[in-house]
């Protein structure tokens, strides 16, 4: 029973750890770019950036600055300029 206990509560552990991954930093030359997933999602939902089961999205200077980030910024009036997003 005791062995239960402990898997269970690491299995909790692990999950909540990954759960609260709440922003993702993409390195860049110009700057990081520090992507805040949580407040992205409690805006817009997850069906924004996910197609069905949510999973990791693999982000690099062309999904970013063409298909996914920035087209959705001018769609939303988000931020749109280098600076913006990119901090050195």
């Amino acid at each position: 029973m005791r062995k239960l206990l402990i898997t269970t509560f690491l299995v909790i552990f692990a999950a909540t750890a990954a759960m609260a991954a709440d922003s993702v930093v993409f390195e860049a030359k110009n700057g990081n770019v520090t992507f805040d997933h949580k407040a992205h999602g409690e805006k817009l939902g997850c069906d924004v950036c996910h197609e069905g089961t949510p999973a990791k999205i693999e982000v690099n200077k062309d999904v970013a600055h063409k298909a996914a980030c920035k087209d959705c910024h001018k769609e939303k009036n988000g931020p749109t300029k280098c600076g913006d997003c990119h901090k050195k």
